[in-house]
């Protein structure tokens, strides 16, 4: 198939699915190996994602979706009659925060780091699909672990966890909870 049909091909694949696809999936639909898929992909997000362009493609570690670009949010918004989600509460990006930057954890985990109950905070960022179970520990009880979205990515504009910014250096005992708050908060802002 040439290029030209293959880069249609694709375009195709990530309009009708609406959530991320891997590379390996694509490759493998499309009978190519992983780098040419990646060097097509690669391609095609540098023709999608053009200034004013209201779609784009977005990479998610290694899966790959399009969406509408942040520019014209608000129009998406009236057309769909959707209601702007709330914005996270202090807790919430704490939460997130912990999550992030040390994934898997759990909520005890979390409840040590903040010294209070997260039971509502993390059922509000699972049903906002920013955080989601990443199975058991085997541990007696079997606590529950909890890791970031692909949303997650798509809501920072980052493509992977390492692009996180670098936790400041421990300054006081008291303050790597509040160091790690700022640095996330800043992120997102």
């Amino acid at each position: 198939m040439e290029i030209k049909k293959l880069k249609g091909a694709i375009e195709a694949i990530l309009f009708s699915s609406g959530d991320p696809v891997s590379i390996d999936r694509i490759a493998e639909v499309l009978e190519l190996d992983k780098s040419t898929a990646s060097k097509i992909l690669k391609n095609l997000m540098d023709e999608f994602n053009m200034e004013d362009a209201g779609v784009r493609i977005v990479k998610l570690e290694e899966n790959y979706q399009m969406c509408s670009s942040p520019e014209y949010a608000g129009y998406v918004r009236q057309i769909l009659d959707m209601r702007r989600n709330t914005p996270l509460s202090q807790a919430g990006m704490e939460v997130l925060a912990i999550v992030a930057y040390n994934q898997p954890v759990t909520k005890s985990f979390i409840e040590q780091i903040r010294g209070v109950d997260c039971s509502g905070v993390l059922g509000s960022l699972t049903s906002k699909g920013l955080i989601e179970e990443r199975g058991r520990l085997e541990l007696p009880g079997r606590p529950l672990l909890y890791g970031t979205t692909p949303d997650f990515l798509r809501c920072l504009n980052i493509s992977s966890l390492s692009e996180l910014p670098p936790l400041p250096q421990k300054q006081q005992p008291n303050d790597e909870e509040n160091d790690e708050t700022e640095a996330f908060v800043a992120q997102v802002e």
